[in-house]
């Protein structure tokens, strides 16, 4: 089966990775992919938006499946844009619809969503600049800290979370009226602060069944500690201890299950990753966000914990008989490890050579960021490597990532020394 996968980060890496370890797979794609996947397929110069060279490529290459990695391509309606064309849709498309994008491209319309279906989650209410009085009257319903979240896309930096009514009044201000997200703050979800601890759970689903993947735990932020400016991620482990088997019951029933069957009832062809980021309050999961692809890094660790054939799980998720194959996961915990440009999540350089990747065996080297330069790889982004390694336990695995980023090198790496502080 030829295979294109949209996307150029360590999320696109580790999923070009495991496709191709399968037998089933003849030829990998990637678009516009990273310095890494070069090495486990063909690199495409296409924007994940440009339909109509994604159509154009696929139709003369004999792709037969398109795995989109990033959210932009599924709110703009990649997943219709083939459907609706005859000599295109036999493509599987590996992710949803617009419709059932809109989970992650509108807060207000997940929230609704999960309302409407009975999913637990914090309360909210959703104002625009003409209701900006009536959002400072529902702040001071809630007690601090306070959750505002642009309602559109933003990059991963629309939610604030200040600690006090008065900096809450003036960022849901420069949110409406002042465009500070643009577009995407045009309208602004705020929604009461859920005391606990994160987790992230990924679903598989070909629109009538579901496989649930491992857990994973991320860490956001730049600093030690959880300190500092939020990032796209500095780390992730799988799996997550503290979600015990009765914990994840609870998440099925009351939340996987629900939101499965929610998509059907409302008539959303939904097919593909479904991202629940969650709250465990006192031992009881709370819905944060959905987020409708793979999460990065997390995808650096979820990815390598599976063991059975991806290309055969991509494929009966393209002809809905998820329920008829055999899923397998592996026991063992991976811990990934980001590291990045210094300066990062601010101004940084690109183009820093990179040294030492090829002397590490004991993980494996996802490319989050990265190009090929005169023969050379050299950082071209933010984060720049996640460096994974499985072990017995937490420690085992974390061990073997930071033993591997003491072999790599560039100017002004950064890495946090504390990914899982927080977790037993």
């Amino acid at each position: 089966m030829n295979i294109l996968i949209l996307g150029s980060g360590g999320r696109e890496h580790a999923i070009s990775w495991k496709l191709a370890q399968s037998p089933k797979l003849t030829k990998l794609f990637i678009a516009p992919g990273n310095a890494g996947t070069e090495e486990l397929g063909e690199n495409v110069d296409l924007s994940v938006s440009n339909f109509d060279g994604i159509a154009k490529f696929s139709l003369e290459n004999k792709v037969e499946m398109i795995v989109v990695g990033p959210e932009v391509p599924l709110v703009q309606g990649i997943h219709d844009f083939f459907e609706e064309k005859e000599e295109l849709k036999h493509i599987h498309i590996i992710g949803p619809k617009k419709l059932g994008a809109q989970l992650e491209g509108s807060k207000k319309f997940s929230k609704e969503f999960m309302q409407r279906h009975n999913i637990p989650t914090a309360r909210y209410k959703a104002f625009t600049a003409q209701t900006l009085e009536d959002g400072f009257a529902f702040l001071e319903t809630l007690n601090p800290p306070f959750v505002l979240k642009a309602d559109g896309l933003a990059a991963g930096k629309g939610v604030v979370i200040p600690d006090n009514l008065a900096d809450a009044k003036k960022e849901l201000t420069d949110m409406l009226a002042n465009s500070k997200f643009g577009a995407a703050s045009q309208e602004v979800v705020i929604e009461e602060f859920l005391n606990g601890i994160e987790l992230s759970v990924f679903v598989l689903t070909d629109g009538e069944n579901y496989k649930v993947l491992p857990t994973a735990k991320d860490y956001k932020r730049i600093g030690e500690g959880d300190k500092g400016l939020n990032t796209g991620g500095m780390g992730a482990i799988s799996p997550v201890p503290f979600a015990t088997k009765e914990f994840l019951d609870k998440v099925e029933e009351q939340i996987v299950k629900p939101s499965v069957n929610g998509l059907k009832k409302d008539n959303i062809d939904y097919v593909g990753f479904l991202f629940i980021g969650l709250m465990n309050v006192c031992g009881d999961p709370f819905v944060i966000e959905y987020n409708v692809r793979m999460g990065d890094p997390e995808t650096e660790v979820v990815i390598p914990r599976i063991e059975s054939d991806l290309v055969e799980v991509f494929t009966a998720v393209g002809n809905k008989t998820l329920n008829e194959i055999e899923f397998k996961v592996t026991d063992q915990t991976v811990c990934t490890v980001m590291a990045v440009s210094g300066g990062y999540p601010e101004s940084y350089e690109k183009l820093k050579v990179i040294e030492g990747i090829e002397g590490i065996d004991e993980s494996v080297v996802f490319h989050a960021g990265t190009k090929v330069l005169d023969g050379k790889i050299v950082t071209n982004g933010g984060r720049v490597l996640a460096i994974s390694s499985f072990g017995a336990n937490k420690k085992e695995a974390l061990d073997k990532s930071y033993a591997s980023l003491n072999k790599i090198g560039f100017e002004k790496m950064y890495y946090r020394t504390d990914i899982g502080f927080d977790l037993q």
